[in-house]
């Protein structure tokens, strides 16, 4: 599924805005829509509650401005829709092939070596390239895993004096600008 990643800058600020005209009510509402939206992906058994959450904001996120001129009714009901359609999405069968009838040349373990290899100094360089800050950040961030992961990415918001909501939204934003550098240095390095 090939869809446009870039949020237009002050989404967060006309979502929070579309939510309620006051901030300090639409910052909660934002935080237990978030939280809601989280236990509809667990009640529906998706891996990854968490992300499919971020993944329903950033598609509202990139149509905000629109929605906020033409949409009627409550918000939130917009973003369960969207939430609808992503489980849809995840729980959609995955067309497959059969491996046995088909004929495909085996990487070998010298291959898929040096491909982990190349991604790895990929990598290395791009995290090398963001700011000390940055880079501390993101490496942390992605630190535990599952409810250590939450109360660790709790108290890096805390420590950074911000809500966990912008915190995930700076790691986003960096992660792109990683994601893309690791791209570029492997084509590089596959001489494309």
């Amino acid at each position: 599924m090939a869809r446009d990643s870039v949020i237009p800058p002050g989404s967060f600020e006309e979502i929070l805005g579309w939510l309620h005209p006051d901030r300090e009510v639409a910052g909660q509402m934002y935080v237990q829509l978030y939280h809601d939206l989280i236990k509809i992906f667990e009640w529906n058994q998706c891996s990854d509650p968490e992300g499919l959450t971020d993944d329903v904001f950033d598609r509202v996120g990139r149509k905000v401005h629109d929605l906020r001129k033409t949409y009627e009714g409550d918000p939130r009901l917009f973003f369960y829709g969207v939430a609808r359609n992503v489980i849809k999405e995840a729980k959609k069968p995955k067309p497959h092939v059969s491996l046995d009838e088909t004929d495909l040349p085996a990487k070998t373990t010298s291959e898929a070596e040096e491909a982990e290899h190349m991604l790895q100094e990929c990598l290395h360089s791009c995290l090398q390239k963001l700011s000390k800050e940055k880079r501390d950040l993101i490496i942390s961030y992605y630190d535990k895993e599952k409810q250590a992961k939450i109360e660790h990415r709790t108290e890096l918001a805390r420590q950074h004096g911000t809500s966990v909501e912008t915190l995930r939204v700076r790691i986003y934003r960096t992660r792109g600008i990683l994601e893309q550098c690791i791209k570029r240095c492997c084509d590089r390095m596959e001489g494309k």
